[in-house]
Order: structure tokens, then sequence, then C-alpha cells
């Protein structure tokens, strides 16, 4: 039976638009770039697809997951500025969902798997409102999936 991340991946790529694969090479250079590496999920995740929307095409996707060459600091995709003032050195912006809002995965523990994080840019960084809204990549993906194109973890 495949893994939990196999089926999310083969339900991506029937009914959602993924980008063609990350080469070996490029997983390898994306985690020289960051300085951390890639979960089982994320890994599995960019072998199958250099990002992705989901519902819609690009650029009319709420969910955009972003290309590893398109992955930086939140705080420098949210604030602009890659200064410590402007948040943790170790969120990551990985699903762009438009308007200076993101989904950032969190790799302080430097091993996976990596919890994803609200990165909504008018209370951003400030950690009680930088929630954890998944335990990692692929249970954000499971739950972005069925949520019928809405941001899941939103009240109402």
């Amino acid at each position: 039976m495949p893994t939990n991340i196999q089926r999310l991946l083969t339900e991506l790529t029937r009914h959602h638009f993924p980008n063609p694969p990350a080469t070996p090479a490029q997983l390898a250079a994306f985690e020289e770039r960051v300085g951390w590496k890639l979960d089982e999920d994320l890994r599995s995740f960019y072998l199958h697809c250099d990002g992705a929307a989901l519902f819609k095409s690009w650029p009319d996707t709420n969910f955009w997951i972003l290309p590893l060459a398109q992955v930086r600091r939140g705080r420098v995709a949210i604030q602009g500025r890659d200064e410590d003032t402007n948040g943790p050195p170790d969120w990551y912006a990985l699903v762009d969902l438009q308007d200076t809002d993101f989904v950032l995965v969190d790799v302080a523990q430097r091993r996976g798997p990596y919890p994803m994080r609200d990165g909504y840019h008018g209370t951003f960084p400030d950690a009680a409102h930088t929630k954890v809204i998944a335990t990692s990549f692929g249970d954000f993906l499971a739950k972005a999936l069925a949520s019928g194109d809405e941001f899941f973890w939103l009240d109402g």
C-alpha cells in the first residue's frame, strides 16, 4: 500500500496543477542554500513536482506551493528584510496564499517532520498569532486538498 504522502501526490497530479519534478541535484542545491534538510514528505513532494497550484491554476490559486527556487525565509517573504527583528530565521515561506500571506515551514528543530505555521502578514512575526496549523507538510497537504479551496485553519 502506498504511503500517505504518495496517495496525496497521486491526488494532486489527478486533480490539481503540479509543476514538473525537481531533480536530486536541485534538492541538494536547495539544502545547501538554506542550510537544512528536506524531511521525508517535502523530499517526496519535490521529487514528484517542484511546486504546485491547488484547485486553480496559477495565478488564480489560493494555494501555491512554491518551487524550491522561490522558498525563502518567511521574514524576507512577508516583511522584505532578513533581520532578526523581522522574525525567526528558521521559518520559511513554503506556500504562497497571495497578498503577502504564506504558510511557513518551521525548521527550528532541524529534523522533520517540520510543523507548518500560519504566516499572516498582519500579525507576523508574533508567535502567538503565527500558530502551528499542521504537524507536517503531509498533514498540511491532506488538509488543504480536503478544504475545498478554503483556508482550513481560519475560523468561520
